[in-house]
């Protein structure tokens, strides 16, 4: 069934206390998207963000983002009160996410919350810490230790807990138990608000799409807790890292640092730590984008220390047995496979034995940097497959037309017959919107017709990413009509209840 969708970080609602958050702006984005006649709202990886701020780096694959517990909901839980949380600093820019100021002044707030909660009735609590114990357990012992530790990386703790000796961990559990709790209770407020947004989002039609970053970060409780699962040395230390080789966008490719999944262990296991990630991502998720899906295939890896990815190499990967061991194990999953960067005809193969949809840009279609070609224009779309104009790693389209060669610009203009009548971006988000896709996925800042001060990621770059905010009212009775008409045109509105 043809569809549409919006990618929109949860992180760019807008927000008075510096950051996008779970509360009344989502709520009012699922009215607008259901308005609008878009099913499908795309989000990227709502885990706890590490270095760089980046959400495909985090401290857990399993955690919440505490940034986005909204402070609104809970002071009219009566877990705040609003003086608590409204004087503080948090950012001077309201189109900009300040994360040193949400470091600073987030979790101060967060205490007073989890003080009142748990001086409460804590049965809900208490179950969901039950349920969840397979990894909250780990996570909150190793963010408490973090904390202990001045936010020092796991690999430069103390041996004892380095090594999680059991004399050493049952120790700092009972030295640090309360604050262990303090993180397990901010899981269950993120974890709770979640499931009511998730629940609002069904009740109107609209289907939240998830991202699985292919990667964990090094420095995690995934690794910290199961370093058995990852290729480490005798002293728990890489001896490769994630990356991919150079390309038309990076002379010395993208080193990601990352520690390689020990497949061959995995496999001997069933590959139970991967299941149980997937099946945690559908919990939240009603789709599931697998980030990086080419390493399932084959995988770059690159020597640890290593500053540049010139010397890797690339290593196969699980392949179609992963997945097929996984409907076994989880059932049929909604998949969608990042299919993008240098592809092999093994890859292709991969994506067509699953089933799964692949994904298609069109700014790679004009893109001679990149040299997608046809292959990225409309009407070489398979139905089976989600249609884009870019994505979060993308500029937006007006910023492209502004960065782009402009050989390449003339053909898209040409080609698309850009108008700026209509406005050029919706020319492109047109494109999308009438080909053969059955998803078409717009980001919001198309939608807004913002340029590049908008975009979301630049690809191995730190600072200025992720920041992106839209502005109250950005979601507007206007914008939603002209949107549905759009959508109405080409076919894509959901069926009439």
């Amino acid at each position: 069934m043809r569809s549409a969708g919006v990618l929109m970080p949860i992180t760019s609602l807008p927000s008075p206390w510096g950051v996008g958050a779970l509360g009344a702006a989502a709520r009012h984005f699922v009215d607008f998207l259901a308005a609008a006649g878009v099913s499908v709202w795309q989000v990227l990886p709502v885990v706890p963000t590490s270095f760089g701020d980046s959400p495909y780096q985090s401290f857990s694959t399993f955690a919440g983002n505490p940034y986005l517990i909204d402070l609104d909901d809970l002071a009219e839980e009566g877990l705040l009160a609003s003086d608590e949380y409204a004087n503080r600093p948090w950012g001077g820019d309201p189109q900009r996410v300040d994360y040193g100021a949400l470091y600073r002044e987030r979790f101060c707030v967060l205490r007073l919350a989890v003080r009142c909660l748990l001086a409460g009735e804590r049965g809900e609590f208490d179950a969901f810490c039950s349920q969840e114990r397979a990894w909250l357990d780990d996570y909150a012992l190793f963010m408490a230790l973090k904390d202990a530790h001045g936010g020092a990386p796991w690999d430069r703790w103390e041996d004892g807990l380095r090594l999680r000796m059991p004399d050493a961990l049952a120790e700092a559990r009972a030295a640090h138990a309360e604050d262990v709790l303090f993180w397990k209770a901010v899981q269950y407020l993120f974890f709770r608000q979640w499931d009511r947004l998730h629940a609002y989002a069904c009740t109107a039609g609209v289907r939240i799409m998830g991202d699985l970053p292919f990667y964990v970060a090094g420095d995690s409780a995934d690794v910290w807790s199961h370093p058995e699962q990852f290729e480490l040395d005798g002293n728990l230390r890489p001896r490769e890292i994630a990356g991919v080789p150079p390309d038309a966008f990076s002379a010395i490719g993208q080193v990601w640092g990352n520690p390689l999944f020990d497949w061959e262990r995995m496999r001997a296991e069933g590959y139970r730590w991967w299941f149980e990630r997937v099946r945690a991502q559908f919990k939240l998720y009603d789709i599931v984008r697998i980030d990086h899906f080419r390493g399932f295939d084959s995988y770059f890896a690159i020597p640890a220390g290593s500053e540049t990815a010139a010397g890797g190499r690339w290593r196969p990967g699980p392949g179609i047995e992963f997945f097929r061991m996984m409907k076994e194990a989880l059932g049929t999953c909604d998949i969608v496979a990042e299919d993008l960067g240098y592809l092999t005809d093994s890859v292709r193969q991969l994506l067509a034995d699953t089933g799964f949809p692949g994904m298609k840009i069109l700014e790679f279609a004009f893109d001679s940097r990149d040299g997608g070609g046809a292959a990225y224009l409309p009407f070489s779309y398979p139905t089976n497959c989600v249609a884009y104009v870019g994505t979060h790693d993308n500029d937006t389209a007006l910023g492209w037309l502004e960065t782009a060669l402009p050989d390449d610009v003339a053909t898209a203009r040409e080609y698309l017959h850009l108008d700026p009548v209509e406005g050029e971006g919706w020319g492109f988000m047109r494109a999308i919107w009438a080909s053969p896709a059955d998803l078409a996925v717009v980001q919001m800042q198309d939608l807004l017709e913002l340029g590049c001060e908008a975009r979301i990621n630049i690809p191995s770059t730190l600072g200025g990413n992720w920041v992106w905010r839209a502005q109250p009212g950005f979601d507007s009775d206007e914008l939603a009509s002209r949107i549905r008409h759009n959508l109405e045109l080409y076919h894509r509105l959901p069926p009439s209840p």
